[in-house]
């Protein structure tokens, strides 16, 4: 068995594209659920309004790419609004089920025929990197240490992730220790107690679905500049449960779990995977095991240790059981 490139590649995954993207993505999870306990099932939805607001304005209508990024984060301000408006006052089950609604929605129209025109069907749209990667100040060649390296495109990509992921845990330190960050936490204990107090609890959870949905959009960015392509498909619902799998797995309302918890996440997906895969190929495994199936048993596996993880230490790593407690009136 080939330990030296399942340790290269699992090395990699724990920095690569998918860790900085799930990252980000659970950072806003974690702001919405983790601290004010909103149950957002739609996720992915935002990514997904993000990552097609900046393809869809500089590859179908031509524009610039900056003015792209605006319309992304504009698509998911409006998002939040659309959907926390009607939901917000109502019980915490209210939200989940409207968000999840929500997500399969814009992803079929995203891949639907009649709007092909403008969002590109289920191939969706491409050409839309070429500023991003023209203020790419690394020169062509591979950048890192020893084998574990990449080229100066995804180099430039992950730079960017990480100093946003960087910037994003600090805003959320800061948002947090602040007054601000106060009553949100005391609205996922009591928000009876918040509101007799005089604080506008609906305009409150509004604030933080926006700014978790903003924060997660920024993964959607780099989710399309990464593969320099979007589709639908690539923001289902299943993108919202890895999200939340990876907040519970690093610990609720813990700044920098969520970048733990990527990155253990896509670890033990890709070892699991690649040690299989070296097994199958050596005949270490009964005939039953196959190439084929060797994607379905990683995801089994792993749920399993997620499974044991949340019997024996429901919290998560980093986290207090006291963060994961919901009062859904």
């Amino acid at each position: 068995m080939d330990w030296n490139t399942i340790f290269v590649t699992t090395v990699k995954a724990s920095i690569g594209l998918e860790t900085v993207v799930y990252a980000l993505a659970a950072i806003g999870v974690n702001i919405q659920f983790g601290y004010a306990g909103l149950l957002n099932f739609g996720q992915a939805a935002f990514l997904g309004v993000a990552a097609y607001g900046m393809a869809v304005t500089v590859a179908t209508f031509h524009l610039p790419f900056w003015l792209g990024i605006l319309i992304g984060l504009a698509a998911t301000v409006v998002l939040a609004f659309l959907l926390g408006i009607p939901t917000l006052r109502l019980r915490a089950d209210y939200l989940a089920i409207v968000t999840i609604a929500a997500a399969e929605i814009v992803r079929l129209v995203f891949r639907s025929v009649k709007f092909s025109s403008v969002f590109g069907g289920s191939d969706g749209r491409q050409n839309f990197s070429g500023d991003f990667f023209a203020m790419n100040p690394y020169s062509p060649g591979t950048y890192g240490i020893g084998p574990i390296s990449f080229n100066e495109r995804v180099t430039w990509v992950l730079t960017v992730g990480w100093v946003l992921i960087a910037i994003a845990c600090g805003l959320v330190y800061l948002l947090m220790k602040s007054p601000w960050g106060r009553v949100l936490k005391a609205i996922r204990e009591d928000e009876d107690a918040v509101r007799s107090l005089g604080k506008n609890v609906f305009s409150y959870k509004m604030q933080a679905l926006v700014l978790g949905g903003v924060v997660g959009c920024l993964g959607g960015f780099l989710f399309a500049l990464g593969q320099a392509s979007v589709q639908p498909d690539l923001f289902s619902t299943e993108f919202t449960f890895y999200a939340y799998t990876i907040v519970i797995l690093g610990g609720a309302a813990r700044v920098f779990s969520p970048v733990v918890g990527a990155a253990l996440f896509w670890v033990l997906l890709v070892f699991v995977g690649n040690t299989l895969s070296e097994a199958v190929s050596a005949g270490m495994l009964p005939s039953l095991f196959t190439v084929n199936n060797i994607g379905a048993v990683r995801f089994m596996l792993v749920g399993l240790g997620l499974m044991l993880l949340l019997i024996f230490r429901p919290q998560g790593i980093f986290g207090d059981k006291r963060e994961i407690a919901l009062d859904a009136r």
